[in-house]
């Protein structure tokens, strides 16, 4: 199944976005919130079948947040049916 963004609502401060399939059903989502040097991330995906591909949609977005602000101090929390994501930033070149 193949994943993708699609934006709900967007804010200088604030996005959130569904994650649909290729069927235009929505299967989870994101939201980020900014707040001083801070930014939150949060997210959810019920498919369990696509958490590869969830992390492959999400690493780069975020990491053009990050270059966008590179002062800003992510911090995150990413599940795909149940199971929390890790998303490495640093090793980004």
């Amino acid at each position: 199944m193949q994943i993708y963004f699609s934006p709900e609502f967007f804010k200088e401060d604030a996005q959130v976005l569904n994650i649909v399939d290729d069927k235009n059903k929505a299967v989870g989502y994101m939201a980020f919130l900014t707040e001083g040097q801070k930014m939150y991330v949060y997210g959810q995906l019920q498919e369990e079948g696509v958490f590869e591909d969830f992390k492959d949609l999400v690493k780069p977005y975020l990491a053009g947040l990050s270059k966008v602000k590179p002062e800003l101090e992510v911090y995150s929390y990413l599940t795909v049916g149940g199971k929390k994501v890790e998303i490495d930033l640093e090793n980004e070149s």
